[in-house]
């Protein structure tokens, strides 16, 4: 159930912020962001899957964390972050 590269490589593109660039906040948390929207769908169909259920609950803090960091260091790209992955609305 984990992302396929070819996946993981089209977000990594998009959000990165040089050519080398795999590990920044914004690319973790725009990874963990599609991580948890394929586990939402997964859930649509397989509704007592608690195992991944926890992992889901997991990365949903990570991502917080991740996300708290940005705002505090980063404002702006925390805006222009959650503006491109339609998180608050």
């Amino acid at each position: 159930m984990a992302l396929f590269s070819y996946q993981k490589k089209e977000v990594v593109q998009k959000f990165q912020r040089s050519d080398l660039d795999t590990g920044s906040s914004e690319v973790q948390i725009a990874l963990l962001t599609a991580r948890i929207r394929q586990l939402t769908e997964h859930f649509k169909i397989h509704k007592k899957d608690n195992h991944s259920r926890m992992g889901l609950v997991k990365a949903v803090s990570r991502r917080k964390k991740l996300l708290n960091y940005l705002r505090t260091t980063k404002p702006d790209a925390y805006m222009k972050l959650i503006a491109d992955l339609d998180l608050r609305k």
